[in-house]
């Protein structure tokens, strides 16, 4: 028999009945027999079920089989072609007398069941044959509910283009897509909904805004996603309860989430004392020591070797090595002041073209099936700045702005490192290297303060040097390795780390020396590593789908 499954939000009290709190979603379903190998096609449901097209055409056109009647547990044969994304056998239903807007025993729609899987095709044929968009059902559940709590992020997205549905619709709790994506810990819907500037402030019945639910089940990247694109007020907002996000993160025990919303509310909640502290240090950075540091090491290396009257006059090899080490210094004075001050690779936000920006939806002409343009890789949009970023971009939470190629953000230059100034940065190191290694061979031993502080700017400027020559010659960011794991273009077939980008050694290295960046066009993309493919099951086998 089918599979009934309910969903219901299971409620507790808090610390004697003091209070409500949420826990997880319980899923309730009877047992199931497992579907042999080969699928037994008995009547029009299986029959849509498994797309058996032939087998269908003749329980319908030879044996008078009704497409218009449920099954014995009341779903539509209309909703098990839907679900599995057969767009023909749902065409050939409604051509032969299918409800389109059918209701089973939980008030669900074939759109309903379509939005499980993310069967785009099939959504496509219930729309355009007069499926209702807005239906709900017992829980006041509509197809974009649905496609947020499985992370159909593109059955989302399409819905919200091309048929004009409401994203930011409360279901009977008063949750909207948002609370549930990030319930589910799906960060790329997330990011979809807030580029469509889905309520973050919105609380549901038990005042719970979708922090509350990103806190309490611990999604990390869903609460990073929401606090960067939102304000302080998210933060601070208290449930029913009188709880906080960053108060559920710690009551459920969550070590990576709590520790960082308490550092984000901490630094947001006393406005001088993030101005005077966490927030200078985050517009100025250290840049203001470096540069104080490079200048007392060159007056103290003049004043101390060059022309220091006490000490036996230099030879002229040893004073053209140390006007050559303090020209190196010079120079590398003039790197960091391109570096802090240069634009790193911003890429430009609607507000930033100096005109009214174009009126049409960003991504309503988005090819997902060009895995070139998009890759089904939906971290490429920016909530915060509103804008579709190329892959290799990142948005810098301190500079609060998207840059192409990120690297790193370096607060010893105040700024993002990125394709702007990377060679820049490059060569700022390298000086650097270079002009520790040239003071600490020409000074004397006596110098005690001078030669500790060139060995600890040399040691840091070395690795520092070191690590980024070998990126260089692999054409690998630092943002890229250091989250490999999350980036789906960074993985091969057999899920391993792999590198489109490098194109060998040579020409890593001299693209980057010559142009200041590597060319990112001309890249073989791998196949679309999500989202697009949809496994057909059998009638007895969803008991966690529906």
């Amino acid at each position: 028999t089918t599979i009934l499954v309910v969903e219901r939000i299971k409620k507790l009290k808090r610390k004697e009945e003091v209070g409500l709190r949420k826990d997880e979603i319980e899923v309730v379903s009877s047992s199931v027999s497992k579907p042999t190998d080969l699928p037994l096609i008995l009547d029009v449901f299986t029959a849509s079920a498994h797309g058996d097209f032939p087998k269908l055409r003749t329980f319908v056109e030879q044996n008078g089989a009704s497409v218009s009647v449920p099954d014995v547990s009341g779903y539509y044969a209309l909703q098990w072609a839907s679900l599995n994304n057969f767009h023909d056998i749902a065409h050939y239903l409604i051509q032969h007398g299918a409800d389109v807007n059918a209701k089973d025993n939980m008030q669900q729609t074939a759109l309903h069941w379509a939005a499980v899987r993310g069967s785009t095709a099939a959504a496509d044929v219930l729309v355009e044959n007069g499926a209702r968009v807005e239906a709900a059902d017992v829980n006041g559940y509509r197809a974009v509910h649905v496609a947020a709590q499985y992370g159909q992020t593109g059955f989302l997205n399409r819905l919200v283009v091309k048929y004009h549905a409401d994203f930011d619709v409360p279901d009977n709790d008063g949750r909207t897509p948002l609370h549930w994506a990030a319930y589910k810990g799906y960060a790329d819907t997330i990011r979809l909904l807030l580029f469509r500037d889905a309520s973050q402030g919105r609380q549901d019945k038990d005042g719970c805004t979708p922090l509350h639910w990103a806190a309490l089940r611990g999604n990390a990247e869903a609460c990073a996603v929401l606090v960067h694109a939102g304000t302080k007020d998210e933060l601070m907002v208290k449930d029913n309860a009188g709880h906080t996000p960053v108060q559920l993160a710690y009551d459920k025990g969550h070590r990576h989430v709590a520790p960082f919303l308490s550092n984000q509310q901490r630094a947001r909640s006393n406005y001088w004392k993030g101005k005077l502290c966490s927030g200078m240090v985050t517009d100025i950075g250290y840049a203001p020591i470096l540069l104080c540091i490079i200048i007392f090491q060159m007056i103290l290396f003049i004043n101390s070797v060059i022309a220091a009257p006490d000490l036996k006059k230099i030879t002229a090899v040893v004073g053209l090595w140390a006007w050559t080490a303090l020209s190196l210094s010079a120079g590398a004075l003039i790197m960091f002041y391109r570096c802090s001050s240069k634009d790193p690779g911003y890429i430009k936000r609607p507000g930033d073209l100096g005109t009214e920006g174009d009126t049409e939806d960003p991504l309503l002409n988005i090819d997902l099936n060009n895995s070139s343009v998009w890759m089904g890789n939906w971290s490429q949009l920016c909530p915060t700045c509103k804008i579709i970023r190329p892959v290799r971009s990142k948005h810098c939470p301190t500079c609060k702005r998207c840059v192409e190629q990120f690297d790193h953000h370096c607060p010893w230059i105040s700024n993002c490192v990125g394709k702007r100034n990377k060679r820049d940065f490059f060569i700022f190191i390298c000086l650097g290297t270079l002009t520790s290694s040239l003071s600490a061979v020409i000074s004397v031993q006596s110098l005690v303060v001078f030669l500790v502080m060139d060995a600890v700017v040399l040691v840091a400027a070395m690795t520092l040097t070191i690590t980024q020559a070998s990126m260089i010659a692999r054409n690998v960011t630092t943002n890229e390795l250091a989250n490999s794991s999350r980036y789906d273009y960074l993985r091969g077939p057999d899920g391993r780390f792999r590198n489109p980008y490098n194109h060998g050694c040579w020409k890593n290295c001299t693209d980057f020396l010559f142009l200041g960046y590597t060319n990112d066009d001309d890249i073989a993309w791998p196949p679309l590593q999500q989202g697009f493919f949809v496994n057909v099951q059998d009638p007895q086998s969803t008991a966690e789908d529906n």
